[in-house]
């Protein structure tokens, strides 16, 4: 296993950047075939990222697509976001702007990268989006989780279960300054997450219809909270959708700003329920 550790290079980019700042880190392996399973999980827990994306192409021309797994430093997960972002951006140094498709374990979807001079940009297509009222006792157990009542809630979104790929609990949240002291113990979060079946437990502020904040506790694999989520932010457009809040179309997500790590998401959210919604941002490379 150490050797083919050795021969895959991990390329380290931070996606959803703002600027030349902030983005969350993702680690990117562009491979020729993907390794062994307890190979790929090595190497995330190396990397030590939140997540980590594996790529390896499924036939002998970049046009026959990719088929791509992700790992967290404890864990394999269904669908990353922003490792998907990050993974645009890498394809798109090797090959050229381009839209690129992906097999993930359960779905299909594209990645479009463009790399203009120093600039990296990605646009994925999410999974097919869901969202379903989360029951009572799982809402109260994170609103105690975060110290948070019923009071803090904004009631225009209620406590729901949202999907793009991941399943996700959303807590919307009346004050920025609520979001802005979101705190909780990861032992008892990661619990939770596990029992329920939650990538992450997210936490959303609506400031106008489109622009919103948000924070994301990533306990279930064991991160406190990561700065950005475009897996999350799907699912909340997608929710946004099947509400029909007033967000014409396109939302911006500001996140990590919390973190000193401020990014930057645009989800743009199609008409038909269910369907896919289209989440991009810069990225930038690591030192």
């Amino acid at each position: 296993m150490s050797d083919t550790r050795a021969r895959l290079p991990v390329q380290r980019l931070a996606a959803f950047s703002s600027g030349a700042r902030g983005g969350n880190p993702a680690g990117v392996v562009l491979a020729g075939a993907l390794p062994e399973d307890a190979t790929m999980q090595a190497i995330a827990a190396e990397v030590g990222f939140s997540e980590t994306v594996f790529a390896a192409p499924r036939g002998p021309a970049i046009g026959d697509g990719l088929r791509v797994r992700y790992f967290s430093p404890e864990a394999e997960i269904p669908f990353c976001g922003h490792a998907t972002i990050a993974l645009g951006a890498a394809l798109a140094k090797t090959h050229g702007s381009h839209v690129f498709a992906l097999k993930l374990n359960a779905a299909e979807i594209t990645v479009e990268g463009r790399a203009d001079g120093g600039d990296l940009f990605a646009a994925l297509q999410s999974p097919p989006t869901s969202s379903r009222p989360a029951g009572a006792d799982l809402a109260a157990g994170a609103l105690a989780l975060f110290g948070l009542t019923q009071g803090d809630l904004d009631p225009r979104l209620p406590p729901a279960l949202v999907e793009a790929g991941a399943t996700h609990l959303l807590l919307a949240l009346k004050t920025r300054e609520a979001l802005a002291a979101m705190d909780y113990d990861l032992a008892a979060g990661k619990a939770l997450m596990r029992a329920a079946g939650l990538v992450t437990l997210a936490l959303v502020h609506a400031e106008t219809g489109r622009l919103f904040h948000a924070r994301n506790a990533f306990a279930s694999s064991g991160v406190f909270e990561d700065p950005a989520t475009g897996a999350a932010a799907a699912a909340l457009a997608g929710y946004l959708r099947d509400l029909a809040w007033p967000q014409g179309g396109t939302i911006e997500i500001r996140q990590g700003e919390d973190m000193g790590t401020p990014c930057l998401i645009t989800a743009e959210i199609r008409p038909e329920r269910g369907g896919p919604v289209r989440v991009s941002g810069t990225v930038r490379e690591m030192g």
